[in-house]
């Protein structure tokens, strides 16, 4: 999408009225699959994986399990747990998310921005992403996210999320 060039002046509620509205308890319950890569900041690719993502509520939490699978072998584990305030805002909260992260949806775009305890080797960075998801007609969820460290950019994240049933989530 073009208009992701200048993620800092793009705002949630540009989109309002897009279509298909993006409801994370709609499109999330149930299975889903995720491709992803991430690519440095000179635009190399550096690792690609895809993730399972088990979805369902608790109470008024979507308790999202995502399990990633590298392509060099390496797998981990996030639970997600995630509530919606009003209309328009969630928090959630991960086990390797420092503090709560904070998100704003509008018609089929959601921003998400949180801080995250990267685990490379045997160190552990405090990096943040500026996440964007934007969902299509088809199901299918596109997600870019800017990761950053003492405000330099380090790299982007892109994975395209498709439901497991293939069908679009309810509108």
């Amino acid at each position: 999408m073009v208009t992701l060039a200048g993620c800092a002046s793009v705002k949630p509620e540009d989109y309002a009225g897009t279509v298909p509205r993006l409801v994370l308890e709609d499109y999330f319950l149930g299975k889903t699959r995720a491709y992803g890569v991430f690519q440095d900041r000179s635009g190399r690719l550096k690792r690609h994986f895809t993730v399972d993502i088990d979805g369902r509520m608790e109470g008024d939490e979507l308790v999202l399990t995502e399990d990633f699978v590298f392509a060099d072998g390496e797998r981990s584990q996030r639970v997600w747990r995630i509530r919606r305030l009003d209309e328009h805002r969630y928090e959630g909260r991960a086990a390797d998310v420092a503090g709560t992260a904070v998100g704003i949806a509008y018609g089929q775009a959601l921003n998400w921005r949180y801080d995250l305890d990267l685990k490379v080797d045997d160190a552990v960075y405090r990096v943040h992403f500026d996440d964007w998801m934007f969902l299509h007609e088809d199901g299918v969820l596109v997600n870019r996210a800017e990761m950053r460290k003492f405000g330099i950019r380090l790299g982007e994240v892109t994975i395209f999320f498709q439901r497991a049933d293939g069908a679009p989530p309810a509108k």
